[in-house]
C-alpha cells in the first residue's frame, strides 16, 4: 500500500511537490494517462465527443484501486459521464453532477444503454432509415422548425443539408419515446456539427474562419444511422460485460454545491473527477447548437444561470469589477504572491491587464475550497477523492493549480496523500495562447496534467 502522509510529514511533503517530486517519483508508482483520447474508441464512451474530460482507462484503474467490493462512486462534475460509465460496469452505484442539460442527457442515456432492448432499438433504427429515405425521395415537408432563439454570423446548416436535419428531428420528436429517444436525439447531437458550417477549432467557430469550405450539401442520415449502428453494437457489448451486480446510476442536472438537496453525506466511498481548468474555456457556449436543438435553450437568457453556476467565475464577467481576494480561512501565502504577481502584470491595459486576471484566478481558487468542504461532506470516513487537475500560464505567470489546490484542500479538512504527475506534457486549449494574453508565457513553462490524491480523515 502507499504510504500516507501523516500530519507531522506534511511540511516535507509539500517541499517536495514544490520541487516537483510526487509519489510517482518515490515509489514508481503511476497512475493511467488521464488523456480522454482514448474515449473516441471505447465502447459506449465513444457516443459523444467531448472537449475535455479523462480516459476510461484512468477512472478504471482508480476504480480498481480504491474499491475491492461495491460501493458508492460520485463525480461532480459529470460531463458526459466517463466516470459513472465505469463505475456501472464494475457494478458500483454512481452519483454524478453536471449543470449542462446537454451532458446530463448524454451521461443518462449511456448509464441506462444497458436497459434498453437491442432488438427493439433495431427496429427503431430501421424505422428511422426507412422514413428517412421515403422523405427524401417523397419531397417531405418537414414540421419541424430551426430553433427561434439560436443565431450564428453564418449560416449553421445549409439549405439541403437543413431540410435533412429537420426530417430526423420529426422523426426522433415523433417516432420514439423513452431511453430509445434519448439515445436517438444522442446520436443527432453527437454529429450535428460535423455536418455544419461550424467546427472546434477546439472553441466552436466558423469553418470559414479555419480555412474549411462551407457545407453545402452532406448525408445527414448516413451520419445518424451510422452513429446508431455504434450504439447498437455497443448495447450488445454491455449486455456481455456488465457486471452481474445491477447498479444504481444518478445524475442530477444542478451543480455540485448544492449536493446536500440531492443526497446524505458521508455515503461516498470514491471521488473520481476533474473539475474545470484555469483557462477560461467557455464549456457551455461551446454546446450553443446542441442545447438549442434539443430545445434546453430558447434565448441567451437560458445561459445566465450555466454561467452563474460554474465553477469559478469566467475572466469576461469579473475583469472589469473591483479587486476580489481569497475568502477563506487563513489562505496559503504562495497562492496570495501568485495572485499578487498576476495582478501586477499590465496594469495600464485596464480590464485586459493582470487585476481583472488575478480576479479571476482568485474566483476559481474560492471555489477550490468550496468543492473540498462539500466533497469532506459527501466522503465516509477513510474515503477517497481523485481530482485530476492541469496546471496554467497567466499572464506569463506558471500556476501550479495542483499545489494550490492540495493545500487548500489541506486547509479545508481533508488529507492529502499525494499529488502524482501521470502526463507530464498537456497540450491543446489553454488561455496560454489567447490572444486577449498581454505577457508571454516563458519557454521554460510546460502544461503538464496531474491527479491530486486526498482522503477524509
Amino acid at each position: 500500500m502507499k504510504k500516507i502522509v501523516t500530519q507531522p510529514e506534511q511540511r516535507a511533503f509539500f517541499e517536495d511537490v514544490a520541487n516537483g517530486r510526487s509519489a510517482d517519483d518515490r515509489n514508481g508508482s503511476s497512475f493511467s494517462d488521464p488523456s480522454f483520447a482514448v474515449n473516441k474508441r471505447a465502447p459506449v464512451h465513444r457516443w459523444v465527443p467531448w472537449i475535455a474530460g479523462f480516459s476510461k482507462d484512468f477512472v478504471s484503474d482508480a476504480i480498481c484501486r480504491h474499491l475491492q467490493k461495491p460501493g458508492v462512486i460520485l463525480d461532480p462534475f459529470a460531463g458526459v459521464g466517463t466516470t459513472l460509465v465505469e463505475a456501472v460496469l464494475r457494478g458500483h452505484d454512481a452519483v454524478g453532477f453536471e449543470i449542462n442539460p446537454y451532458a446530463v442527457l448524454a451521461t443518462r442515456a449511456k448509464t441506462s444503454a444497458y436497459l434498453v432492448s437491442l432488438s427493439h432499438f433495431k427496429t427503431a433504427v430501421k424505422k428511422f432509415e426507412l422514413f428517412y429515405l421515403r422523405a427524401l425521395k417523397t419531397g417531405y415537408e418537414p414540421e419541424s422548425k430551426p430553433p427561434v432563439g439560436f443565431h450564428t454570423r453564418a449560416e449553421f446548416y445549409s439549405p439541403k443539408v437543413l431540410h435533412k436535419v429537420l426530417v430526423v428531428q420529426d422523426f426522433v420528436q415523433g417516432k420514439v419515446s423513452g431511453i430509445t429517444k434519448d439515445l436517438f436525439a444522442l446520436a443527432f447531437a453527437a454529429t450535428m456539427v460535423s455536418y455544419s458550417n461550424y467546427s472546434y477549432e477546439p472553441s466552436l467557430s466558423r469553418r470559414a474562419s479555419a480555412g474549411k469550405t462551407d457545407i453545402l450539401d452532406f448525408d445527414v442520415g448516413k451520419t445518424v444511422l451510422r452513429k446508431l449502428s455504434e450504439m447498437a453494437e455497443d448495447i450488445r457489448w454491455l449486455s456481455q460485460n456488465m457486471n452481474q451486480r445491477v447498479p444504481r446510476a444518478e445524475i442530477w442536472n444542478d451543480s455540485f454545491f448544492n449536493c446536500r438537496q440531492f443526497m446524505t453525506g458521508g455515503t461516498v466511498d470514491l471521488v473520481v473527477t476533474s473539475p474545470p481548468y484555469l483557462n477560461n474555456y467557455h464549456y457551455n457556449r461551446n454546446t450553443r447548437p446542441q442545447l438549442y436543438w434539443l430545445n434546453f435553450a430558447q434565448s441567451s437568457k437560458d445561459f445566465v444561470p450555466l454561467e452563474q453556476q460554474n465553477f469559478g467565475k469566467y475572466w469576461q464577467t469579473v475583469r472589469g469589477g473591483k479587486r476580489i481576494d481569497l475568502d477563506f480561512p487563513e489562505p496559503d501565502a504562495g497562492i496570495v504572491r501568485c495572485l499578487d504577481l498576476i495582478r501586477e502584470q499590465k496594469p495600464e491595459k485596464g480590464v485586459y491587464g493582470g487585476n481583472g486576471w488575478a480576479n479571476y484566478a482568485a474566483s476559481y481558487f474560492n471555489d477550490c475550497y468550496r468543492f473540498a468542504k462539500v466533497v469532506k461532506w459527501t466522503l465516509r470516513r477513510r474515503g477517497t477523492a481523485l481530482v485530476v487537475i492541469g496546471n496554467n500560464i497567466i499572464q506569463g505567470v506558471m500556476v501550479p493549480t495542483d499545489r494550490f489546490l492540495a493545500r487548500i484542500a489541506d486547509a479545508a479538512g481533508l488529507e492529502v496523500i499525494d499529488i502524482h504527475i501521470p502526463r507530464e506534457t498537456r497540450v491543446g486549449n489553454s488561455i496560454i495562447q489567447s490572444k486577449v494574453r498581454v505577457t508571454k508565457a516563458k519557454k521554460s513553462h510546460r502544461l503538464y496534467e496531474a491527479v491530486v490524491e486526498l482522503r477524509k480523515r
